[in-house]
């Protein structure tokens, strides 16, 4: 076989029934429409079944599949070990149910094959996807993309769809910073590559649910909010070499444009002169509370998305009043992280553990709240349903919302109370911006 231009990896774990079919599919769909010598690796994740041995005789039947065994579990585990050992300039992975018809994997590598793109996604959240999946993974789906958002400002569209492709000049650079090992390894990869200034392609995919998926949604949920608070804390204390990466890729900026990490373009400082009507201000009100209400209303409309969908994930398991203390705890927790960096501009470890301490302060205000709300609807119907529930931790929420703001401007975050990066950051919205 001539040396592979495309190594397609194929993560499993207990897939017996279902490896054969997908990868001969794959060979077969590669072989009448992919240009160029590729290869597919089956990455086994520590399966217990017979997966490993139905991988090992695809390997004897067809001379483009290896197979490498891992004897821990885990997506990102797998595809760190099965594009480290790659010879192939362009790494791409699918999930092994063919969930996303294949018709979208030549356009997906071609941007990487050209050189124009480093990474290259699948989309279903684009206007031209066609999606075939249930209400609920619907939901979460476009919650966790609207977290994602609000708390980290990433522009590309869906993180977690399974169908991704990077250059392996790219991955070689991106990949020993990534930490996660499962899931959010994807998130973890994509937000890195964003701020370092590389172009990420995204392709509208046709998808259509797996009924019989193993993925549990409620853990996975959980370790996904620990990876975005993670990384949030590692953006903003400047624990990534993000400036190097930018260089080793000649990602730097233009002339012209200030100095980013990918986001924050529309109110960072051009030339030493403040840019729009954040550096203009508004009339009467305070100087930076603009920019800040714009900004704590995405991270609140994220983090309110995201306790919604661990109340009612929750809420199939325990009772009201525990869901709601674990689902708010742990959006609070990555709220202040977010509001901390992206609202009030505070950077490095200084006064971090005052902030977050003081942010749990203000999260007991917003359980009284919530849980009192709550309270209160079960004291006036015995079993009140999941809808009235809900509707009552919204006006809960918006109430609590207005609070935390108030408490974290005039308290937390007070330019006063302030270390060092904080005061810088205070003179950037008093002067700068």
């Amino acid at each position: 076989m001539d040396h592979p231009v495309l190594d397609v990896v194929i993560p499993v774990y207990n897939e017996e029934k279902d490896l054969a079919p997908c990868i001969r599919g794959l060979h077969a769909h590669l072989r009448a429409t992919f240009p160029y010598p590729f290869q597919i690796t089956v990455a086994d994740n520590a399966s217990t079944d017979t997966t490993l041995a139905v991988a090992q005789e695809l390997v004897r039947e067809i001379a483009e599949v290896s197979v490498i065994h891992l004897e821990a579990k885990g997506r990102g585990r797998a595809l760190r070990a099965a594009w480290g050992v790659s010879t192939a300039p362009v790494l791409a992975y699918m999930d092994v149910d063919l969930s996303t018809d294949l018709a979208a994997l030549l356009p997906l590598v071609a941007p990487l094959i050209s050189g124009h793109s480093d990474l290259a996604i699948g989309t279903r959240l684009s206007r031209s996807s066609r999606v075939v999946r249930g209400p609920r993974r619907e939901v979460i789906s476009r919650c966790y993309n609207l977290l994602l958002r609000g708390t980290l400002a990433v522009r590309f569209t869906d993180a977690q769809c399974g169908f991704k492709a990077i250059r392996a000049d790219v991955a070689a650079s991106l990949l020993p910073l990534v930490q996660d090992g499962a899931w959010f390894f994807d998130t973890e990869m994509l937000v890195i590559a964003q701020r370092s200034g590389l172009r990420i392609h995204e392709v509208p995919v046709d998808w259509i649910d797996d009924p019989d998926s193993r993925v549990d949604v409620l853990a996975t949920a959980m370790a996904d909010l620990q990876g975005v608070a993670r990384l949030a804390r590692a953006l903003g204390t400047g624990a990534l070499p993000l400036n190097q990466l930018r260089r080793e890729f000649g990602r730097a900026p233009l002339p012209g444009t200030s100095m980013s990490e990918g986001t924050d373009r529309g109110d960072r400082t051009v030339n030493g002169k403040g840019n729009g009507a954040a550096a203009a201000g508004v009339l009467g009100v305070p100087a930076g509370l603009t920019r800040q209400l714009l900004r704590f209303a995405g991270v609140g409309v994220a983090s309110t998305l995201a306790y919604l969908v661990l109340f009612v994930l929750l809420r199939g398991v325990a009772g009201a009043q525990a869901a709601n203390l674990v689902a708010l705890l742990v959006t609070a927790v990555a709220n202040t992280a977010a509001n901390r960096r992206l609202t009030f501009g505070v950077s490095g470890r200084d006064d971090a553990g005052r902030h977050h301490l003081q942010g749990l302060f203000v999260f007991a205000i917003g359980l009284a709240l919530t849980s009192g709300s709550l309270a209160a609807l079960h004291a006036a119907s015995q079993h009140p349903g999941r809808l009235p529930e809900v509707s009552v931790l919204v006006l809960a929420n918006l109430a609590s919302t207005v609070v935390r703001f108030l408490l974290l401007r005039a308290w937390v975050f007070h330019p006063s109370r302030l270390g060092r990066y904080g005061r810088d950051a205070g003179v950037r919205h008093t002067a700068g911006r």
